[in-house]
């Protein structure tokens, strides 16, 4: 659960970080920009700060906002209706950003995930987006992300978005705000 001052804070910050990239908002989406904390109230370990363009039945956009180190906890996007699971191509705007996915386990990886129960956290290969490079992910991939010592904003281009159907592995995540 996320304050209603605590929401309108990291909106702010959020607001801020985007100045510094040259990412221009309407006023309506810089009013609309969701908080997502997880349900952990841990918003600066655990949180992404989202902009959603459009999510249209086929296609969505997004911009992720990161404070420094934030991470989005490991996650995948399921089949839906028929459908594989969102496709989703993260494109890194400003700062760094740790990928991580299935495969060996990077060794010396430069993040760690933040406290959680046993099994919170298991794909350990490590991507490192710089402004300028992307990754695609396919549908039903276990990933989680952290942003760098600066932060970072993401952007990201998939088939439609069905956050609220996404499976995390940290079971106490509640992926839907909720606002006190």
């Amino acid at each position: 659960m996320i304050t209603r001052e605590e929401l309108e804070r990291a909106r702010e910050r959020a607001r801020e970080y985007l100045r510094r990239a040259c990412i221009v908002l309407t006023p309506q989406e810089s009013a609309n920009i969701e908080v997502a904390d997880f349900g952990l109230g841990e918003l600066d370990k655990t949180g992404l700060e989202i902009v959603t363009y459009v999510n249209t039945a086929r296609c969505c956009a997004k911009e992720l906002v990161m404070f420094p180190r934030q991470t989005c906890p490991e996650h995948m996007h399921p089949p839906v209706e028929g459908e594989p699971g969102k496709e989703e191509t993260f494109r890194c705007r400003w700062g760094v950003v740790y990928l991580y996915l299935p495969g060996e386990p990077t060794p010396n990886r430069a993040c760690s995930p933040p406290p959680a129960p046993d099994g919170a956290y298991t794909v350990f290969r490590e991507v490192v987006l710089h402004p300028g490079e992307q990754y695609t992910l396919p549908p039903h991939t276990l990933h989680w992300f952290q942003a760098g010592p600066d932060g970072a904003i993401v952007s990201e281009f998939s088939t439609t978005s069905r956050d609220e159907l996404d499976i995390f592995t940290d079971k106490r995540i509640a992926r839907v705000p909720v606002v006190s």
